[in-house]
């Protein structure tokens, strides 16, 4: 079996250049806005957070779509990939349908977090721009999880890591302006992404008509009609998919917005601590993509066995590379904190802080591989209801009222991040374990 650890990770690390690449673009608009103006940047922190809400949660519908494809590989029906893969069209165009509805509508979201009015008009253009750029990000991200599902996500990754190479001087000509063109603020920097994501979409276009990897699939054949059936089963798997991301990625947003309110330290180390997070989900969320598709390959060819050893593969892998990770992020917790920011205050909080971001990061590195596994199998409902209880009751919640209620060792006084952060570490680490059992059940032989 150490050909299929070999695939597996090569896959994996394929898709994690990808992944990086794509955080990179959060990264520049951050940096360019940031340069700009205060306030550019703040209204790119607001109109990002709408758009990465609205945008992870349709894509986790999409994304959900892997292991169907991979299953039908694994059973060597090409064109029944194709077929599928024009089915799903009509859900990807729902998707934009809906996603660009809320982002041309951001009155009540923006009413109910309570952005500044002055901020409204600049947080309204630039969501109205992304609105647009929606549907390119959706299709491309159809065409991304078709790759992964034929094991060639080297295609998808070469295209994200060249588009940097447009987006970075795109974003700070949109917002500064020069030669001709006004600035623009943040809204430049959606100008930017809607130029790369059209661009990318027409490579990956050009990509489905020219190459011979395709071919077999005879994806440009006429559209059929909606088959319903069919696409109520991708929505089935899919909705439950993106649902759980949603509430995963707003558990972070809502507790950025709890900790706003403890003053511009503890938002600083927050900030810090949220961003090493990210960096370092990439690489379960690359294994999780990677052993989906692998499972679900060998389950479309009929060999039960083989998938569910290199489901239980991906899981000792996963574990591994978290603890690995985590150890590392604990020993080097003072100098990583000292490289984000000049500030002793700052660097002294986050420091404490790192250790429960390193805790937390074992547990989202094991029920993040357990999520794209289960999916596999099928099972999507039940760690939809988990996430919602744990993540967002005891986590959130839980992180609320230790910071401002108190208890134990916070008397809910002190201003600081740390009960969210452990309130969450222990969510993230219940839900592994539940997980971690859900996996075992779905991985057991059959009688």
């Amino acid at each position: 079996m150490s050909s299929e650890l070999s695939t597996m990770s090569r896959h994996a690390a394929t898709v994690l250049a990808g992944q990086l690449a794509v955080m990179a673009f959060g990264v520049t608009d951050t940096i360019v806005a940031g340069r700009h103006a205060q306030e550019s940047l703040a209204a790119l922190s607001v109109g990002s957070a709408i758009f990465i809400s609205v945008y992870v949660a349709l894509m986790g519908v999409l994304q959900a779509l892997l292991p169907v494809w991979a299953e039908q590989r694994g059973a060597r029906n090409p064109e029944g990939i194709g077929r599928s893969l024009r089915q799903s069209l009509y859900l990807c165009a729902l998707a934009c349908a809906l996603g660009m509805a809320i982002l041309l509508s951001p009155g009540a979201v923006l009413r109910w977090t309570e952005v500044p009015p002055a901020l409204q008009g600049e947080v309204r253009r630039y969501l109205a721009v992304l609105a647009l750029a929606l549907p390119p990000a959706l299709l491309f991200r159809v065409y991304s999880t078709l790759n992964q599902a034929l094991g060639r996500p080297q295609l998808v990754t070469w295209l994200q890591v060249a588009s940097l190479a447009v987006k970075i001087p795109l974003s700070a000509w949109f917002t500064f302006g020069g030669a001709g063109l006004p600035a623009q603020g943040a809204v430049g920097c959606a100008w930017a992404t809607l130029v790369v994501n059209y661009t990318m979409l027409g490579l990956a276009l050009w990509l489905l008509r020219t190459q011979d990897l395709y071919a077999p699939l005879a994806i440009w054949r006429r559209m059929e009609r909606p088959d319903w059936r069919q696409i109520g089963g991708f929505a089935r798997l899919g909705l439950p998919a993106g649902l759980a991301i949603l509430v995963e990625v707003t558990s972070f947003t809502l507790m950025a917005l709890f900790i706003a309110r403890q003053g511009t330290l503890s938002s600083a180390s927050h900030q810090i601590a949220a961003n090493l997070t990210a960096v370092l989900y990439m690489v379960p969320l690359s294994l999780g993509i990677a052993a989906s598709a692998r499972v679900s390959y060998w389950r479309g060819a009929g060999d039960e066995a083989r998938a569910r050893h290199v489901g239980w593969m991906g899981f000792q892998l996963a574990a591994l590379m978290g603890c690995a990770l985590a150890a590392i992020l604990f020993i080097a917790k003072d100098h990583l904190a000292s490289l984000y920011s000049s500030s002793a205050d700052v660097v002294a909080l986050t420091t404490g802080l790192l250790g429960w971001v390193a805790a937390y990061h074992v547990a989202d590195a094991v029920q993040t591989l357990c999520v794209f596994v289960l999916r596999s199998y099928r099972i999507t409902v039940a760690p939809l209801v988990t996430y919602c209880t744990l993540l967002w009751g005891a986590g959130l919640a839980g992180g609320y009222a230790l910071a401002y209620q108190g208890w134990g060792p916070w008397s809910g006084q002190a201003a600081t991040p740390v009960p969210f952060w452990a309130a969450s570490a222990l969510a993230l680490a219940v839900t592994a374990v539940l997980f971690a059992a859900m996996l075992a059940r779905a991985l057991r032989p059959a009688r």
